[in-house]
């Protein structure tokens, strides 16, 4: 046993009461390294009072309120003791959550979610984090429909037992009528499932409880159809007219995105010039950095397009980012804020365009990504090259990448097979 719990009498400073605080000692011995660590009981005692109500083995004389704080010290000790024993290995910090949290908070499903959000938060996952408020808004909308006051203060006491799979299924019937669509269902249900794993893990409920299985509740699932604007359509936006800066402004990024392999405007936002060697510059993709052991860098080939909005549109300064979306002074959670407004403006300024070009009115950033895949393959490029250019793990996250397209993109592409 790598730890060693205890109570003990600080006696280190003597408080204005003439008694000394009694402690709970917990003493660790990791990877040779040796900590300890003293947390407040909140009970001050003399030298002599702690002798007899704590260290004399003669305790069972012990009468009134004695007997009270004896009673209480071996409540902490035992407590301290059975959070320990729970865990698979000696952990102080998780040690130190678990202790000092309210005994009901084991069971509490909005007190694992606020945990899941202060871990994504402290690890600069926005947008994670941003998911789990978003699905604990939803379930507590879904408790109390017709309060959203008494809703946020049920959310509070819903427990993990209390969600079964009859529970979800309503739920996601309460979505379907409020016109949500089975993509959000599947987010928001997904978010919850990995706090019921956190749960499970921390081994605060049982996996009995666990409503997410083949004969419970199945997460839905829809299938995304990737929209992609054809070679005709994408000479119609490529030329079509700005009525203002910011339409001129969205369209160039737009165009960016897909002459940069359909760069993510994250990865467009946090782009720096030491990123630039000569004809090419080079990034990780900020979405899949965190999910892989192997980093892979992408490599993108300037063009005459491409040098043009770098031209006019970066910094003059060229020791920070190439774009003035965000800049090294900001913080993780302001870099958020400023993508996600400056990705939203170039939305609502391509639509514009595209109404009034009679191309697609639901057209946006995403839509880039999917017609640089699509026109690839449509001009004859492989697969392979595709699946590299797009920095998917394997092949077959490709393959799947192009069965979600339209059936016109698919179409087009087996005619042009024999088109040799």
């Amino acid at each position: 046993m790598s730890y060693i719990i205890s109570i003990v009498l600080d006696t280190r400073r003597e408080k204005e009461n003439g008694k000394f605080p009694v402690k709970l000692r917990v003493y660790n011995k990791a990877n040779n390294k040796k900590t300890v660590k003293l947390y407040s009981l909140d009970i001050d005692l003399t030298d002599k009072e702690f002798e007899t109500i704590w260290i004399n083995p003669e305790n069972k004389s012990l009468r009134g309120a004695n007997k009270k704080i004896r009673l209480r010290l071996l409540e902490f000790e035992t407590r301290a003791n059975d959070e320990a024993e729970a865990m698979t290995v000696f952990d102080i910090a998780k040690f130190e959550t678990k202790y000092f949290r309210k005994s009901s908070d084991k069971n509490n499903v909005k007190y694992h979610f606020d945990l899941a959000i202060q871990k994504n938060m402290s690890n600069d996952k926005i947008g994670t984090a941003e998911s789990y408020k978003y699905t604990l808004n939803s379930l507590a909308v879904f408790i109390d429909k017709d309060n959203a006051k008494e809703a946020l203060s049920k959310i509070d006491k819903l427990t993990f037992d209390t969600i079964t799979a009859d529970w979800l299924k309503e739920y996601e019937k309460s979505m379907l009528a409020k016109g949500r669509s089975y993509t959000t269902i599947g987010i928001y249900t997904k978010a919850l499932r990995a706090i019921f794993n956190n749960a499970i893990e921390a081994n605060d409920i049982s996996i009995d409880i666990y409503p997410f299985t083949k004969n419970k509740y199945r997460i839905p699932k829809s299938k995304k159809v990737k929209k992609a604007l054809n070679a005709k359509q994408l000479k119609t936006l490529f030329g079509a007219d700005a009525e203002n800066e910011n339409e001129q402004q969205a369209k160039d990024f737009w165009f960016f995105s897909y002459a940069s392999n359909g760069m993510n405007f994250k990865d467009i936002a946090l782009l720096k010039y030491s990123d630039i060697k000569e004809d090419k510059f080079t990034y990780y993709r900020a979405k899949t950095f965190d999910k892989t052991a192997e980093k892979t860098a992408i490599t993108i080939y300037l063009t005459d397009f491409t040098n043009s909005i770098i031209s006019n549109y970066g910094n003059k300064d060229k020791s920070d980012f190439v774009f003035n979306i965000v800049n090294s002074k900001d913080t993780i959670q302001t870099q958020y804020k400023k993508i996600k407004n400056f990705t939203r403006l170039v939305n609502d300024h391509i639509k514009r365009i595209a109404k009034r070009n009679d191309l697609p009115n639901d057209i946006s950033t995403y839509w880039a990504r999917h017609s640089f895949a699509t026109n690839s393959l449509r001009k004859g490029a492989s697969m392979e090259f595709v699946s590299e250019a797009l920095n998917h793990s394997d092949l077959n996250v490709t393959k799947n990448y192009f069965a979600g397209f339209e059936d016109e993109a698919k179409k087009e592409f087996a005619n042009s097979l024999l088109d040799f």
